[in-house]
Protein backbone atom coordinates (compact mmCIF):
# COMPACT_ATOMS: atom_id res chain seq x y z
CA UNK A 1 0.00 0.00 0.00
CA UNK A 2 1.27 3.36 -0.90
CA UNK A 3 -0.29 6.45 0.81
CA UNK A 4 0.34 9.96 0.57
CA UNK A 5 -1.78 13.31 1.51
CA UNK A 6 -1.65 16.58 -0.03
CA UNK A 7 -2.64 20.26 1.99
CA UNK A 8 -3.25 23.47 0.49
CA UNK A 9 -4.45 26.98 1.71
CA UNK A 10 -7.96 26.19 -0.88
CA UNK A 11 -8.45 22.32 0.32
CA UNK A 12 -6.94 18.87 1.16
CA UNK A 13 -6.49 15.49 -0.17
CA UNK A 14 -5.23 12.20 0.40
CA UNK A 15 -4.51 9.43 -2.04
CA UNK A 16 -3.88 5.22 -1.45
CA UNK A 17 -3.10 3.00 -3.78
CA UNK A 18 -3.23 -0.69 -3.41
CA UNK A 19 -1.18 -3.03 -5.39
CA UNK A 20 -2.16 -6.60 -4.76
CA UNK A 21 0.20 -9.75 -4.82
CA UNK A 22 -1.28 -10.69 -8.90
CA UNK A 23 0.23 -6.74 -9.70
CA UNK A 24 -3.41 -5.37 -9.97
CA UNK A 25 -3.46 -1.49 -8.79
CA UNK A 26 -6.10 -0.13 -6.79
CA UNK A 27 -5.89 3.31 -6.77
CA UNK A 28 -8.12 5.36 -4.12
CA UNK A 29 -8.42 9.11 -3.79
CA UNK A 30 -10.49 11.12 -0.86
CA UNK A 31 -11.45 14.99 -0.57
CA UNK A 32 -11.25 15.96 3.21
CA UNK A 33 -13.68 17.71 4.36
CA UNK A 34 -11.31 20.62 6.42
CA UNK A 35 -8.16 21.71 5.97
CA UNK A 36 -5.08 20.39 7.02
CA UNK A 37 -1.62 20.27 7.71
CA UNK A 38 0.04 18.52 5.41
CA UNK A 39 1.08 15.81 8.17
CA UNK A 40 -2.36 15.49 9.58
CA UNK A 41 -3.46 15.14 5.22
CA UNK A 42 -0.31 11.96 5.64
CA UNK A 43 -1.78 10.61 9.08
CA UNK A 44 -5.75 10.80 7.17
CA UNK A 45 -4.43 8.66 4.33
CA UNK A 46 -2.57 6.32 6.06
CA UNK A 47 -5.43 5.59 8.43
CA UNK A 48 -7.85 5.90 5.27
CA UNK A 49 -5.59 2.81 3.81
CA UNK A 50 -5.48 1.01 7.15
CA UNK A 51 -8.97 0.88 7.09
CA UNK A 52 -9.53 -0.75 3.82
CA UNK A 53 -7.00 -3.07 4.83
CA UNK A 54 -8.77 -3.68 7.94
CA UNK A 55 -12.03 -4.46 6.29
CA UNK A 56 -10.63 -7.28 3.88
CA UNK A 57 -9.17 -8.38 6.38
CA UNK A 58 -5.32 -8.06 5.14
CA UNK A 59 -2.60 -9.75 7.27
CA UNK A 60 0.13 -9.08 5.51
CA UNK A 61 0.76 -5.46 4.18
CA UNK A 62 3.93 -3.69 2.80
CA UNK A 63 3.32 -0.10 3.37
CA UNK A 64 5.46 2.82 1.82
CA UNK A 65 5.53 6.29 2.14
CA UNK A 66 7.50 9.93 1.35
CA UNK A 67 6.94 11.61 4.68
CA UNK A 68 10.21 10.72 7.12
CA UNK A 69 8.03 11.96 9.90
CA UNK A 70 5.27 10.30 9.70
CA UNK A 71 7.36 7.11 8.53
CA UNK A 72 9.41 7.46 11.92
CA UNK A 73 6.98 8.38 14.37
CA UNK A 74 5.03 4.92 13.24
CA UNK A 75 8.30 3.48 13.79
CA UNK A 76 9.22 4.35 17.42
CA UNK A 77 12.71 7.09 15.81
CA UNK A 78 11.14 10.33 15.96
CA UNK A 79 8.32 11.44 19.26
CA UNK A 80 4.81 12.54 17.97
CA UNK A 81 5.53 16.50 19.67
CA UNK A 82 1.91 18.02 17.98
CA UNK A 83 -0.84 17.58 20.21
CA UNK A 84 -2.96 17.63 16.59
CA UNK A 85 -1.23 14.68 15.27
CA UNK A 86 -1.32 12.67 18.29
CA UNK A 87 -5.17 11.37 17.95
CA UNK A 88 -3.82 10.45 14.25
CA UNK A 89 -0.96 8.39 15.37
CA UNK A 90 -2.22 6.36 17.92
CA UNK A 91 -5.22 5.40 15.82
CA UNK A 92 -3.05 4.29 12.61
CA UNK A 93 -1.07 2.62 15.72
CA UNK A 94 -3.83 0.19 16.85
CA UNK A 95 -4.89 -0.08 13.56
CA UNK A 96 -1.44 -1.41 12.43
CA UNK A 97 -2.19 -3.39 15.45
CA UNK A 98 -4.93 -5.26 14.44
CA UNK A 99 -3.71 -6.33 11.04
CA UNK A 100 -0.75 -8.08 12.28
CA UNK A 101 2.20 -8.88 9.82
CA UNK A 102 2.85 -5.05 8.54
CA UNK A 103 6.22 -3.49 7.16
CA UNK A 104 6.55 0.01 6.95
CA UNK A 105 8.92 2.01 4.57
CA UNK A 106 9.78 5.49 3.55
CA UNK A 107 10.32 5.53 -0.14
CA UNK A 108 11.76 8.84 -2.35
CA UNK A 109 8.91 10.90 -3.47
CA UNK A 110 9.64 9.89 -7.05
CA UNK A 111 8.67 6.03 -6.20
CA UNK A 112 5.36 7.35 -4.70
CA UNK A 113 4.02 9.17 -7.59
CA UNK A 114 0.69 7.85 -8.00
CA UNK A 115 -0.41 8.18 -4.40
CA UNK A 116 0.70 11.65 -4.50
CA UNK A 117 -1.20 12.31 -7.75
CA UNK A 118 -4.40 10.85 -6.40
CA UNK A 119 -3.77 13.29 -2.71
CA UNK A 120 -3.29 16.54 -5.13
CA UNK A 121 -6.34 15.66 -7.25
CA UNK A 122 -8.31 15.32 -4.42
CA UNK A 123 -7.00 18.67 -3.24
CA UNK A 124 -7.93 20.35 -6.16
CA UNK A 125 -11.05 19.09 -6.35
CA UNK A 126 -12.66 19.86 -2.88
CA UNK A 127 -12.13 23.19 -3.88
CA UNK A 128 -15.26 23.28 -5.78
CA UNK A 129 -18.43 23.29 -3.78
CA UNK A 130 -20.00 20.76 -6.17
CA UNK A 131 -19.33 17.27 -6.24
CA UNK A 132 -16.91 16.43 -9.20
CA UNK A 133 -16.69 13.13 -11.73
CA UNK A 134 -13.85 12.97 -13.86
CA UNK A 135 -13.32 10.44 -16.15
CA UNK A 136 -10.09 9.68 -16.82
CA UNK A 137 -9.03 8.31 -20.40
CA UNK A 138 -6.05 6.67 -22.29
CA UNK A 139 -6.04 7.96 -25.45
CA UNK A 140 -3.34 8.61 -27.75
CA UNK A 141 -3.61 10.93 -31.16
CA UNK A 142 -2.29 9.55 -34.24
CA UNK A 143 -1.83 12.65 -36.35
CA UNK A 144 -2.27 11.72 -40.42
CA UNK A 145 0.49 12.21 -42.49
CA UNK A 146 0.62 15.17 -44.83
CA UNK A 147 2.77 15.78 -47.75
CA UNK A 148 4.32 18.83 -48.73
CA UNK A 149 2.39 19.27 -51.46
CA UNK A 150 -0.70 18.99 -50.19
CA UNK A 151 -2.91 22.12 -49.31
CA UNK A 152 -3.98 22.53 -45.59
CA UNK A 153 -7.75 21.35 -46.43
CA UNK A 154 -8.80 18.34 -44.70
CA UNK A 155 -8.80 15.15 -47.04
CA UNK A 156 -9.67 12.12 -45.16
CA UNK A 157 -8.01 9.23 -47.15
CA UNK A 158 -8.10 5.52 -45.67
CA UNK A 159 -4.12 5.80 -44.35
CA UNK A 160 -6.16 8.36 -42.46
CA UNK A 161 -9.07 6.91 -40.84
CA UNK A 162 -9.22 5.10 -37.20
CA UNK A 163 -11.50 3.76 -35.40
CA UNK A 164 -11.77 3.94 -31.83
CA UNK A 165 -14.02 1.53 -29.76
CA UNK A 166 -15.16 2.07 -26.33
CA UNK A 167 -14.88 -0.66 -24.01
CA UNK A 168 -17.01 -0.35 -20.86
CA UNK A 169 -15.27 -1.33 -18.05
CA UNK A 170 -15.89 -0.65 -14.30
CA UNK A 171 -15.11 2.78 -12.95
CA UNK A 172 -12.11 2.27 -10.35
CA UNK A 173 -14.03 4.58 -8.17
CA UNK A 174 -17.28 2.25 -7.53
CA UNK A 175 -15.78 0.42 -5.29
CA UNK A 176 -15.23 3.23 -2.88
CA UNK A 177 -18.56 4.81 -3.40
CA UNK A 178 -20.09 1.52 -2.54
CA UNK A 179 -17.44 1.59 0.58
CA UNK A 180 -18.79 4.76 1.65
CA UNK A 181 -21.93 3.96 1.50
CA UNK A 182 -22.62 0.40 2.95
CA UNK A 183 -19.68 0.11 4.51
Amino acid sequence: MYFDGASYKEGAGAGVVFVTSEGEVLPYSFTLMQNYSNNMAEYQALIFGLEMAVDTKQRHLKVYEDSQLVINQLLGFYEVKKPELLSYHNYAKRLIGWLGDIELERLPRRDNKQADALAKLASILSMTDKEACIPICKSWIIPPIFSDDEDDTFQEEENHVMEVFEIEEEDWRQPLVNYLKYG
